[in-house]
């Protein structure tokens, strides 16, 4: 971990490190696999993946998981697995249900007319869950469950190099159904559809970068959730905060993958210092330390002037998953306005938000929390307004539709307008 201080991030080189934001730029290989599957269909799609050995895929029907490799899977993870997964699934349930309270079907009158909106499930999504050297149950969790939640008809999920842990997360999430497929390929596939595949609304989940520039090409014909890049954390603490548990947090981050980013920013050099010892001691015993240590070296701790300061360092880098380990969090929380899910307090671990306590860690990365906030149920629905006019306010309100009309050189619409105020 670098140590810097406020007046180091004036430096264009250590700025840009430290504020950089990830562009996806074109990639004519990833175009070509989004191109194959999306013009050949099964044929492509199985020649890629077995080439890229997700797989021995003989027929597009080896992609799906079957009901016997789902019996299977619960008989390899055992019980104890399923009790806890099964814990974190209703915790996020729970959540998941409590927001869509939050929006509610809407429908007022203005005279004998009426106006309104109601919420609507979209009609089908794919979840994508990595695949890689571990399984990522929670990820099934974390993008299924939401959708079931809103309502959504048909919910895929799709993973490479499937675990027996993942199947069986996805099928106590409420996976449709389960697919054997990951990479660009099978972004494109469930964007574009198949003669096998149905084509989805909408895409959702994390991946690697080849997965994150399919995403980006397929927007449009299908939404998605945002461009995701390496996992991230920001700890703002000042001398009060535990040094062994912000050294903790911060290797947690770092091992999800060698880009990976962890940063302190603190007015406390001592803190600081404490904390890289502490990272240093976890290091040597911790069975994820060839990536933890890599991303770790490259992680930073900032040494502000004031929390006023930390406040806008954090702000302005808008990170992924913000811990706020203040002296009395809860006075400072509403000045924090950029972040993708916020841990307040030394007991509230972002461990937690990433398995069981409900809230959802599908959140925005690479800066995008300036816009967009985590997945949630809010992803899966669609809010429809609608609008049924009487005679006498559309004869009203054709007054003024037909001037804007008429200053904007639209006469169809002029037209349109002056009809229904003929009749009132």
């Amino acid at each position: 971990m670098r140590i810097i201080t406020v007046n180091d991030l004036k430096n264009k080189n250590i700025s840009d490190e430290f504020f950089g934001v990830i562009e996806y730029d074109n990639d004519a290989s990833i175009d070509a696999i989004i191109a194959g599957v999306k013009n050949s269909g099964d044929k492509f799609l199985i020649e890629i993946s077995n080439k890229f050995s997700d797989g021995n895929f003989n027929s597009a029907d080896d992609f799906i998981v079957t009901n016997d490799e789902i019996i299977n899977a619960y008989n390899t993870v055992g019980q104890e697995y399923v009790n806890k997964i099964t814990i974190a699934k209703n915790n996020i349930l729970d959540f998941a249900a409590r927001q869509l309270e939050c929006i509610k079907n809407l429908e007022y009158k203005t005279g004998d007319s009426v106006l309104g909106h109601k919420t609507v499930p979209l009609d089908r999504v794919l979840c994508y869950v990595p695949g890689g050297n571990y399984p990522l149950p929670s990820s099934c969790l974390m993008t299924v469950i939401p959708a079931k939640a809103a309502g959504v008809n048909e919910i895929y999920l799709t993973s490479p190099r499937i675990k027996p842990e993942t199947i069986v997360a996805a099928h106590i999430a409420g996976a449709d159904k389960i697919y054997k497929l990951g990479g660009a390929q099978a972004i494109s596939a469930f964007a574009f559809g198949t003669e096998t595949i149905k084509e989805v609304n909408k895409i959702v989940g994390p991946g690697n970068r080849y997965v994150t520039y399919a995403k980006k090409h397929v927007y449009g014909k299908v939404d998605i959730d945002f461009l995701a890049g390496p996992s991230e954390v920001l700890i703002a603490a000042d001398e009060s905060a535990d040094a062994k548990l912000i050294a903790a947090d911060m290797l947690a981050q770092s091992e999800h993958d060698k880009d990976a980013r962890s940063y302190l920013v603190t007015t406390s050099a001592e803190l600081a210092n404490n904390v890289q010892n502490y990272a240093k001691e976890f290091l040597d015993s911790l069975q994820t330390r060839d990536i933890a240590q890599i991303a770790f070296d490259k992680s930073f701790a900032v040494i502000a002037d004031s929390i006023d300061e930390i406040i806008e360092i954090t702000n302005k880098r808008a990170p992924e998953h913000l811990e706020i380990m203040l002296k009395n969090p809860k006075c400072y929380t509403d000045k924090f306005k950029n972040y993708g899910s916020m841990f307040i307090g030394s007991n509230c671990a972002e461990v937690f938000g990433d398995y069981v306590s409900g809230t959802n860690h599908v959140l925005p990365t690479n800066m995008a929390s300036k816009y967009t906030g985590g997945l949630s149920v809010f992803d899966f629905i669609k809010i429809l307004t609608y609008q049924e006019i009487d005679k006498n306010y559309a004869h009203e309100l054709s007054k003024t539709a037909s001037y804007i009309a008429q200053k904007e050189g639209l006469m169809a619409h002029k037209l349109a307008s002056d009809l229904r105020g003929e009749n009132g």
